[in-house]
């Protein structure tokens, strides 16, 4: 076929090049249901169909809002792609709010749902956005249209003729979707999103990831209203890779033990819950074997890639996979090749142990605004560094300004946001998009980011304090869940942490202690906040005296995306924890 310019291209290219018969794949009940490619094609087409009957115009938007990644969303995602309409994909997880809020500014004509639970979040504003035409859901839902009546609506191919129109139409310059960040303060922002901007990032990624085409597998479970996960699928899509959805986080256990997969994406969240719960395993181990888990996880924290440490270690590490690291492995599905970490920042012994344990971990960097990756780690050719987030991708360029800044210019960068001229100018000053980001390229063109530049405070004292590296460092420790360092204006730094409760209940319990039966309880016991303090104390050495934290307060709450702590990525919602604990702030610093 001609050359991939419009996201629709992907799934046809897939079909010249490969053709599979398990293109996407999602778990019905017990049952993993495979679509073909050509399927897949056939559906999107019949969606196309559907909606041009339903009146669908070029630059209409629908939205998308899916509880769990699934077939339905990307033949959804292309049927309407092709029409010349927009996707505007939105997280589950945020308020009915904020629903309101994208669905009105977006003038969504039609939603597609997941579940129950999403309608019911729907239907609570629906009669609150005028533009809003039709609902439809996945699953059956009392109430609802199901997306099935679309594709019996769309079996008629006698109006193909005009799909094939609205598609030859389609320019690779005409905005292909509109990504609503949730920032950590003030309403979503629609981040513009074009088919060049997202298909270069594609293209330009494709020969920076050591994938197999043709016959490997990819779990995919990070939510796909999200671009990196997004892009991720298209990238499957253009190796002919065999995307499976993971039912939930909760299952994902499960997933990778039915599935087996080659490649799936993560978050340094979920690397620590699961280096945490294999060396919480370790640690019950007796004898011979605990120190040979922790002879192979100490062998694991001095990695380096490139047999830079020499045969020795090399032998030494050869004798550690084979005996402790090969179970990892087999935790994780058994034939693992790489996994594609983003999202934030990823704590540098997890890379070096992953990478002991065979299993790479490709750490990138990138933005929503950046389509998203700006550069990534590679493995091959002197492409990988721990610590950093790989080189900058060929055809994008990086610099860095007077304050640290890290700019960004290239095809991949977004041509605004939606309805703020404002914001886009802020954003977007001589060619260059400002990432907010602080960080600095070394002498072999690796990236590394050092902070938010919004989030980085000053003491009293005048001295600048980086919060997100203090705050990756603390959460290393088994004890803290979730930390905040905070400080402005202050004569020290300071932190509020959300505890383990799940680690605490292990350790009193080996411990022999009674720690209470509730959260409050539990953070208000001096046990427990000595345990933590001390924990704090031993990472502080790492850092200079002004950046030291000096007090903390517990939070018997459990910081999530729901109650408002957290952003969708994960990431802290720092004006609104520091409302939420105004009375802790006050206790540190009155």
């Amino acid at each position: 076929m001609s050359q991939i310019t419009r996201l629709f291209d992907f799934p046809y290219y897939q079909l010249e090049k490969y053709n599979l018969n398990d293109a996407l794949v999602t778990k019905k009940g017990s049952e993993w249901i495979k679509t073909s490619t050509k399927e897949y094609l056939e559906k999107a087409n019949a969606i196309s169909r559907a909606l041009l009957r339903l009146g669908i115009q070029k630059d209409d938007k629908v939205a998308i809002i899916s509880s769990n990644n699934r077939t339905e969303w990307h033949i959804t995602d292309i049927g309407v792609l092709q029409t010349g309409a927009q996707t505007v994909p939105m997280y589950p997880t945020i308020s009915a709010e904020d629903y309101e809020y994208i669905l009105n500014h977006s003038e969504s004509k039609y939603v597609f749902v997941s579940d129950d639970e999403v309608y019911e979040k729907l239907q609570s504003i629906k009669s609150n956005v005028a533009s809003l035409k039709e609902v439809y859901s996945y699953n059956k839902v009392s109430g609802c249209k199901n997306w099935s009546e679309l594709l019996t609506l769309g079996e008629d191919n006698s109006n193909q003729a005009e799909v094939e129109s609205r598609k030859d139409n389609v320019t690779t310059t005409d905005l292909a979707t509109i990504i609503y960040t949730s920032g950590t303060t003030g309403r979503p922002k629609g981040v513009m999103l074009t088919h060049q901007n997202i298909v270069s990032d594609v293209l330009m990624s494709a020969p920076r990831v050591p994938l197999r085409a043709g016959d490997t597998r990819a779990l995919s479970f990070l939510p796909i209203c999200h671009i990196f996960e997004r892009m991720l699928t298209y990238l499957y899509q253009y190796y002919g890779i065999s995307i499976y959805f993971a039912e939930s986080i909760e299952k994902i256990s499960d997933n990778l033990k039915e599935v087996h997969p080659h490649v799936m994406s993560v978050v340094p969240r979920l690397l620590e819950k699961v280096y945490d719960k294999i060396y919480a395993k370790g640690a019950d181990l007796t004898g011979i074997k605990k120190k040979l888990f922790f002879w192979a996880l100490d062998l694991g924290m001095d990695y380096k890639p490139y047999k830079e440490n020499g045969w020795w270690y090399e032998t030494k590490l050869k004798l550690a996979r084979k005996l402790i690291f090969s179970k990892w492995q087999e935790g994780l599905g058994g034939e693992l090749e790489l996994l594609v970490c983003g999202s934030a920042a990823l704590q540098a012994r997890l890379a070096k142990v992953f990478c002991a344990a065979n299993i790479p971990v490709m750490e990138g960097y990138g933005l929503t605004e950046t389509s998203p990756v700006i550069s990534v780690n590679d493995m091959r050719n002197n492409g990988f560094r721990v610590g950093t987030v790989g080189k900058v991708l060929d055809g994008v360029e990086v610099k860095i300004a007077e304050d640290g800044e890290i700019l960004c210019k290239g095809p991949n960068v977004m041509i605004g946001y939606y309805k703020d001229e404002e914001k886009t100018n802020e954003a977007l000053q001589n060619g260059y998009f400002h990432t907010g980001d602080i960080g600095e390229i070394d002498k072999d063109g690796f990236l590394k980011i050092t902070d938010r530049k919004k989030e980085m405070f000053k003491t009293s004292g005048g001295k600048y304090v980086a919060p997100q590296v203090l705050e990756n460092a603390f959460k290393q420790s088994r004890f803290i869940e979730q930390i905040m360092v905070i400080g402005e204006g202050q004569k020290m730094p300071a932190a509020i942490v959300q505890p383990s409760f799940e680690f605490l209940a292990e350790w009193s319990q080996r411990k022999g202690l009674d720690l209470g039966k509730t959260n409050n309880e539990i953070v208000s016991n001096e046990r427990v906040i000595k345990r933590i303090q001390r924990e704090i104390d031993e990472i502080n050495e790492r850092f200079g005296n002004w950046e030291k934290v000096k007090r903390i307060e517990l939070t018997p709450d459990i910081w999530s995306v729901e109650a408002g702590h957290l952003t969708p990525t994960m990431k802290l919602k720092r004006k609104i924890i520091l409302e939420k604990y105004k009375d802790l702030y006050d206790k540190i610093y009155n």
